[in-house]
């Protein structure tokens, strides 16, 4: 086996080996010891398991780009909320309302564009300062959450359009709505990152930014680019979730940019840049979701959830790390 072939290997099949040695678990000694009457393998809560990861897959599909760039996005759950603000919000205005259905495909212009922007944002700081995406983005967390909470004080946020629950609770071929969106952004992340000089450029920054400078990649921009598409695909999130929702409160999406970059890093994408790819990426994201569902279905509180996630992660985040230390000292003899 060729140096580092292992690591790539365990960072591409093995996150799905893994979710399969979950569902066997889960369907075996969580219905042992669950009250529920519903087998945990039933199709019905299969399919409900899909739904419920897509919010934190799509973002999940933007994170893996920025994370194989070398950079990192730490606002993408502040986008989400004001992102919801926007999209519900906006469907209240007198000249929105007045439209009646004809205003969603609006709202979901302004909720998108939001994102778009504030992605963009977050990009030209890092771009036209140099400050590390790290601090950039922390920054922009609070800023952001900020605005969430000066939009609309620390009430909610509600307008539940029927027509739009009726949209995101619909079935197609078996799958919900916001499944089907989480296998598009996927399939165009893969397209994006695996068959276009963009996507082979981020791989480029991220193994030697220096040296893709002195290739003639523009990294600034690129990395705009990029910022740009995270963005997006928070407000994307939030539009398939909040459709059907109605309500959105000032708090939520906290903690979604650390399942998110979970989600990612299980996938086997470094944190350092790159390496990764999106349909790890998906393995990773149904990994954590089929994980948190198993254990509710065993009774574990929430606490034990996150706890045995984090240690998952540190785990998952060693093991990389010996992999690579491995690879390099074989490529030393």
């Amino acid at each position: 086996m060729k140096p580092g072939s292992l690591s790539t290997f365990l960072r591409t099949g093995a996150i799905w080996a893994f979710v399969l040695l979950e569902l066997a678990f889960f369907g075996i000694v969580g219905d042992m010891v669950s009250t529920s009457n519903t087998p945990f393998l039933a199709p019905d809560n299969l399919l409900l398991t899909l739904k419920q990861a897509a919010p934190i897959g799509i973002i999940a599909m933007g994170m893996t780009l920025i994370m194989i760039n070398g950079n990192i996005d730490l606002s993408v759950g502040a986008t989400f909320a004001l992102a919801a603000v926007v999209l519900l919000d906006s469907m209240s205005w007198p000249f929105m309302a007045a439209m009646g259905d004809w205003a969603i495909p609006l709202a979901w212009f302004f909720a998108l564009a939001v994102g778009a922007l504030l992605g963009a944002i977050n990009g030209l700081i890092v771009w036209k300062t140099g400050v590390d995406a790290f601090i950039v983005t922390l920054g922009s967390m609070l800023g952001y959450r900020g605005l969430v909470f000066m939009y609309n004080g620390e009430q909610p946020t509600s307008n539940l359009n029927w027509t739009l629950v009726d949209f995101a609770e619909a079935q197609f071929l078996g799958l919900h709505t916001p499944t089907w969106f989480l296998l598009a952004v996927t399939l165009f992340m893969w397209f994006l990152s695996t068959k276009t000089v963009h996507g082979r450029n981020a791989y480029a920054i991220g193994n030697n930014r220096e040296a893709a400078v002195n290739a003639g990649i523009r990294v600034g921009p690129h990395m705009l680019i990029n910022f740009v598409i995270i963005g997006f695909l928070a407000a994307l999130s939030a539009v398939v979730f909040y459709s059907e929702s109605g309500s959105v409160n000032p708090n939520d999406g906290q903690l979604y940019e650390l399942w998110v970059i979970t989600a990612v890093v299980l996938g086997g994408t470094k944190l350092a840049g790159g390496s990764g790819n999106v349909i790890s990426t998906l393995g990773g994201v149904i990994a954590i979701q089929v994980l948190r569902k198993g254990l509710g279905h065993m009774g574990a509180a929430t606490e034990t959830v996150n706890l045995v996630i984090g240690l998952i992660l540190i785990a998952v985040l060693f093991l990389d790390r010996q992999l690579n230390v491995k690879g390099r000292e074989a490529l030393k003899t």
